[in-house]
Formats: structure tokens, sequence, C-alpha cells
């Protein structure tokens, strides 16, 4: 690992504690229900009910039930779903470590409370009546469900929000891992949130990135993508800190790497430059080798180009280590399906197993790559990794390892 300079002056680098996780998904409330559909690959992308889709190409996402999710009383009902996502989480996560206290919370999103602003736009336009625009407006920011979160638990900890689109999850992250590993922190509650807004999904379906049947990461026959929503944090903290006080450790977060390819607005380059750049420098983050990798939680998003770049990436990289994309059960909940996707790797090394890639049918002749086809294989796992990749360019990596005392 990277050396760091303490404030007297002694070099040092931190070991990075998952002490505590929570997540709400399309795959089921809570890191157990989460297991539970990973273990029997279940299908949870279903017929959108959340607005017309009736002029779309694609006409399914992966969604978190309303009736499960929304506190019906008092001042609960004016959150946005997204702020109830993220409370949700983050109960979870501090019924495991009830004494966890973040010195800094960072969080990646890309859509916010959009579907309050789309709510307001509507009305403005029609001449409706605005008396719930106080609502609409105060929950629109990005950071509304972060702090909503906090609030509901007394936590006052600084809020960094990162937007950086779909690698947002995984950028945030890494940095509270960078953040913990320096030493400048010791405690930083970190993830990811996004809820399904239909300006997003419409936008998609317009680009055709979209898909009017199932969702088939790396198949042959992948036409494309499908949305979906959720929220997950997690509780990092130094290591020996960790260990002092008695804490849990769930697992150990190793390395994280960026890079930028600057190709495209919407697609990644084709050599696969900017993933495997990503990947590269997560290695280098952890000090291993690609052999040291057990098993890739892929961006995989089904669509053409995304998983030709990603594919070659990591088949010259890392050859035929197990992959796969758990999008395929549950969508791409872009700022949160990094953080989501965290907590599936962290289940995978708790549990050793390997979450399966659904509705695959044939491998695609251009594309060398060892997927974990349709069911849940049993593995011995000790390093995942999980990567992130969004418009733009803009790729992220982060390097998870069992916890071994």
């Amino acid at each position: 690992m990277a050396k760091s300079t303490s404030a007297n002056g002694k070099s040092f680098s931190a070991r990075v504690a998952v002490v505590a996780a929570g997540v709400v998904s399309p795959l089921g409330f809570g890191l157990s229900e989460t297991l539970d559909s990973l273990r029997k690959a279940r299908d949870c992308v279903s017929q959108i009910t959340r607005f017309s889709i009736t002029e779309c190409r694609c006409q399914t996402a992966g969604q978190v039930p309303d009736e499960r999710l929304l506190d019906k009383r008092g001042n609960g009902v004016r959150l946005h779903r997204a702020s109830h996502m993220m409370i949700e989480g983050l109960r979870e996560a501090l019924t495991q470590e009830p004494q966890f206290k973040p010195e800094l919370t960072v969080i990646g999103t890309t859509s916010g409370g959009m579907s309050y602003g789309e709510d307001y736009y509507r009305s403005l336009t029609r001449g409706e009546n605005l008396r719930h625009s106080p609502t609409w407006i105060a929950n629109y920011p990005a950071q509304k469900p972060v702090i909503d979160a906090q609030e509901a638990f007394g936590i006052t900890a600084p809020c960094q929000v990162v937007a950086n689109a779909c690698a947002s999850g995984t950028n945030a992250i890494g940095h509270g891992f960078e953040c913990v590993r320096s030493g400048r922190y010791q405690r930083v509650l970190t993830g990811g949130y996004d809820a399904l807004s239909e300006l997003v999904f419409v936008g998609f379906d317009s680009l055709q990135a979209s898909t009017p049947e199932k969702c088939r990461p790396f198949d042959r026959y992948r036409t494309g993508m499908v949305l979906g929503e959720g929220a997950a944090v997690l509780a990092l903290e130094n290591l020996d800190a960790a260990r002092a006080r008695g804490a849990t450790v769930l697992a150990e977060i190793t390395g994280y790497g960026i890079s930028t390819d600057n190709f495209h607005l919407t697609q990644p380059d084709p050599s696969g430059i900017g993933p495997r750049q990503a990947m590269e420098r997560a290695l280098q983050s952890a000090h291993v080798s690609a052999d040291a990798v057990d098993y890739i939680n892929a961006h995989g998003t089904a669509t053409s180009f995304n998983d030709a770049a990603e594919g070659k990436a990591i088949s010259e990289l890392f050859g035929r280590v197990p992959v796969s994309s758990t999008k395929s059960m549950m969508g791409h909940s872009l700022g949160a399906a990094g953080a989501v996707e965290a907590i599936i790797c962290l289940l995978a090394l708790q549990h050793q197993f390997l979450p399966p890639n659904i509705n695959f049918r044939a491998p695609d002749e251009d594309i060398d790559l060892y997927i974990i086809a349709n069911k849940a294989q049993p593995a011995a796992l000790r390093t995942a990794l999980s990567n992130s990749f969004g418009f733009g360019g803009t790729n992220a990596s982060i390097l998870m390892r069992k916890f071994e005392a």
C-alpha cells in the first residue's frame, strides 16, 4: 500500500475494514434478503409501474416496492423515495454497529430527487396549483437524502456527494477508503443511492441503450440494459481502531483505481483502455497482482459497446477469472450501482460463492470470459474486484478482501 505521513511525521498506511453494511435494492431489503436472491438467481426486474411507458421501447426496470419502503407516518410522507432508501440502508448498518460514529460521509448519486423536479416542472408548465412546490424543491437537491438519513439517526458528520455518472457509487467508496487509509479519518460512512426517474428512464430509452427484452450481460444476443434503483451504505473504519473496540470486521477494502478515457460521451474506448487502467490502478493500490483476484463483479450493462470493451480489458488483464454482472438480476441503479455491487462482493466473500449472471444463453465469440451463467456457484474466494464505468469515460474499480484475523 502507498505510504502516508501522519501529523507527527511518521509514515504509515492504515488497513481499512468494513464493519457494517446496509442495502435496499430490487434484490431485497437488507443483507439477508439480498443474499437469498443472489443464491436463488432471482430475476428481480419487472414491469414499470411508477410512470407511463406506453411510448417507450423498454417496459421494465428493477424496482423497490413502495409498500415496503415508504413511511406513511408524520414527516416521512414528505420525503423523497431516495431518502427512504438511504434511511433503510443506514438503519441496517447502524443496527449492526450502533456505536459507529462517522467523521465523514461520502455518498455517490446521479439523479438526486429528480422525480420531484419533474413534478414541479409539469405543474408549472400546466398552470396547476403549486401548493406542493416547497416539498418538491426542498427534496430535490442531491445531498438531501443523505442529510435525511443522517438526521434520522442523529449523525452530524460532514457530507460529500460524488456525482460522476455510473461510477459515482464506486468513486464514493474509493474516496472513503482513501480517507481512512491516509490516516486523516478513523471512520467514514460511504455508499450510493438513486431512485427511478422518468426523465432518466426515457433518456436511456431514447438513446436505445435500454432493451425491450431481458438484460443479458456479455451474451452474444444482448440487446441493452434495464434501469434499477436502490441504496447501499458501508461503514469503513481503521482496522486497528475497529479491533481495539471489538468491532466485527466483515471484510477489508484493499485497493481503488480510477481512469477517464475521454473517448465518447456515451461509448467507451473499444480498446478497453479505460477499464483496464482503472483495474490496474486498483491492483497497484492494493499491491497485488492480477492472479490474486478470485472474482470480478463486472459493470456489465448488456450494451454492445460496454460489454465488449470491459470484456476485452478483463480478458487481457485477468484471463479466465470468474465474472458476472448482477445487473442482469436487478437492473442498473446508476449512482447506487457501485455501492450495491460492493455489498454483493462482500456477501460473496463472506459466504464463499460466485453470484450469477442470469439470462445468459450463448457466449459472445469476441468476448473471452468465464461467465458465471444463470446459477450461483460455491467457490473459495479471498479477493473480489468490483467495476463501475460511466458515460464520459469515467471508470472506477475497488478491491475487497475476505477478512482473515
